[in-house]
C-alpha cells in the first residue's frame, strides 16, 4: 500500500501578484499579467514584453539582511516557500527538522547574477567580480537558504529538467513521503529569467512572440492561429506535502490528496517536444496508472500551452493519445496566457493553480484564444476567453510539462475522500 500524500499549504509569487489571493483572482478574471519590460533597458530588443513579478518586496516575509544575499529566483522561492508554511500551519519553531524535506525546481539560477558577474570580469578583470556570485547564481542555493530560513534539516534538494523541474519535483517529493523517507516536504519551483541575456538567448531561438510589444497583453495566445511564440515570466510556487495521517494528526487544513505522478523523455530534439505526442502521452498515462484512477475520472487538465506552434499541437496530440475521446469531454486551459512561461517555476506555479480550480469548482480560461487553430489540430476545449463555473464541482485535475531536451512531467490530484 502507498502511503497516501496530500497537500496542507500553497505559496506564490507570480506576475499576476504576490500571493495566492491575487494570483487566483487575477486568473480567474482572465487578467494578464503580461507588460512591458522594467527590469532592464529593451532599446536594441525586438522583444520588449514579459510577465514581470511587480513591487515585490521579499522583507515583507523574510529578513533584508538575508534577502540581500540571495539572487532574485531565491528570494521568491523564500517568499513562496514562507506563505507556504503560514498557510500549512508551519514554522521554524514547530515544524519537524529532521523529518521535513525540500524539493525545489529550477532551470536556469540566478541569471541576472550571472550576467552581473560576467560583465565586471569582462569589463574590469576577475578581481572585479563580486564575492558572492557563485553563492548567488547556482541553482541548488533557492533549496538551500530555505533549509536555512526554516531550520529544515532533512534533504533539500534541486532539480532541473528545464520547463518541466518543479513539475518533476513535485513528483520526486511525492516519492520521498510515499517512502517513507519524510513525512513532509517543502516543493516547488522558482525562476527569474527577466534579463538581457534572458530575453536575448530565447529571441535568437525564435521561441518568443515579438510582434505584440504594443499590446503585450494579447501576446501569450496557446492554441490560437495567430500565435506566434512564448512570452517569458517569472515567479515561484511551493507546495507543503504531508502524509495523510501525520497531516490529520496534527489537525491540518488538507485542500486536496496529490494523488499520482508520471514522467517521460521524448528522446527526440534539444528543443522542440515530439510532434507526435507520444512521450507526454506516455507520461500522461503513467501518472493516471500511479493515481489509481480511470483517465474518465479527469475532469481538467493545466495545459503547458506555450502558445508556440510546435507545442500546443503536439500536447493537443498526447492527450488525445492519453485520454482517447475522454480529451473531447474535459476543460483544457492554459495559464500560460496570463502568467506568461515561467520556466522552472511554471510547473508548480500551474499545479497549484489547478488546486485552486477544484477547490472552488471553476476552469480557469486561455485568453487570447479567437479562433483555435484546428487545422494544426488544437480541437479540445479550452476554455476560451472567460472561466466557467463547474456545475457539480470539480474532483480531479492534472497538470502537465513538457521541457526542452524532451522532459514530460504530468502531476494528479484529487479531493480527498
Amino acid at each position: 500500500m502507498k502511503r497516501r500524500v496530500v497537500v496542507t499549504g500553497l505559496g506564490c509569487v507570480s506576475p499576476l501578484g504576490n500571493s495566492v489571493e491575487e494570483t487566483w483572482e487575477g486568473i480567474i478574471n482572465g487578467k494578464s499579467g503580461i507588460g512591458r519590460i522594467s527590469l532592464f533597458d529593451t532599446t536594441d530588443f525586438g522583444v520588449k514584453i514579459a510577465g514581470e513579478v511587480k513591487d515585490f518586496d521579499a522583507s515583507a516575509w523574510i529578513d533584508r539582511k538575508e534577502a540581500r544575499k540571495m539572487a532574485r529566483f531565491c528570494q521568491f522561492a523564500a517568499v513562496a516557500s514562507a506563505q507556504a508554511l503560514k498557510d500549512a500551519g508551519l514554522s521554524k519553531e514547530n515544524i519537524e527538522a529532521e523529518n521535513t524535506s525540500i524539493v525545489l525546481g529550477n532551470g536556469i539560477g540566478g541569471f541576472e547574477v550571472t550576467e552581473n558577474s560576467m560583465k565586471k570580469y569582462f569589463e574590469a578583470g576577475p578581481a572585479r567580480v563580486p564575492p558572492l556570485t557563485v553563492p548567488m547564481m547556482i541553482g541548488n542555493e533557492g533549496a538551500g537558504n530555505i533549509s536555512m530560513l526554516f531550520g529544515i534539516k532533512s534533504t533539500a534538494w534541486t532539480l532541473q529538467t528545464a520547463c518541466a523541474s518543479s513539475t518533476d519535483a513535485l513528483g520526486l517529493a511525492l516519492d520521498q513521503i510515499r517512502s517513507g523517507r519524510v513525512d513532509t516536504c517543502l516543493a516547488g519551483g522558482a525562476e527569474a529569467a527577466v534579463t538581457g541575456f534572458g530575453i536575448g538567448s530565447f529571441s535568437v531561438l525564435k521561441t518568443l512572440a515579438s510582434s505584440y510589444n504594443d499590446c503585450p497583453e494579447k501576446a501569450s495566445r496557446p492554441f490560437d492561429k495567430d500565435r506566434e511564440g512564448f512570452v517569458m515570466g517569472e515567479g515561484a510556487a511551493m507546495l507543503v506535502l504531508e502524509e495523510y495521517e501525520h497531516a490529520k494528526a496534527r489537525g491540518a487544513k488538507i485542500y486536496c490528496e496529490f494523488a499520482g505522478y508520471g514522467g517521460s523523455s521524448d528522446a527526440y530534439h534539444i528543443t522542440s517536444p515530439d510532434p507526435s505526442g507520444d512521450g507526454g502521452a506516455l507520461a500522461v498515462t503513467l501518472a493516471i496508472k500511479d493515481a489509481g484512477i480511470k483517465p474518465e475520472e479527469i475532469q481538467y487538465y493545466n495545459a503547458h500551452g506555450t502558445s508556440t506552434s510546435v507545442n500546443d499541437p503536439a500536447e493537443s496530440s498526447m492527450l488525445k493519445k492519453a485520454l482517447g475521446n475522454h480529451a473531447y469531454k474535459i476543460k483544457v486551459s492554459s495559464t500560460k496566457s496570463m502568467t506568461g512561461h515561467c520556466l522552472g517555476a511554471a510547473g508548480a506555479l500551474e499545479a497549484l493553480i489547478s488546486i485552486k480550480a477544484m477547490e472552488d469548482g471553476i476552469y480557469p480560461p486561455t485568453i487570447n484564444l479567437d479562433k483555435a487553430d484546428v487545422e494544426h489540430g488544437c480541437d479540445l476545449d479550452y476554455v476560451p476567453n472567460k472561466a466557467v463555473k463547474a456545475e457539480k464541482g470539480i474532483s480531479c485535475v492534472a497538470s502537465g510539462s513538457l521541457g526542452f531536451g524532451g522532459h514530460n512531467g504530468v502531476v494528479i490530484f484529487k479531493k480527498i475522500d
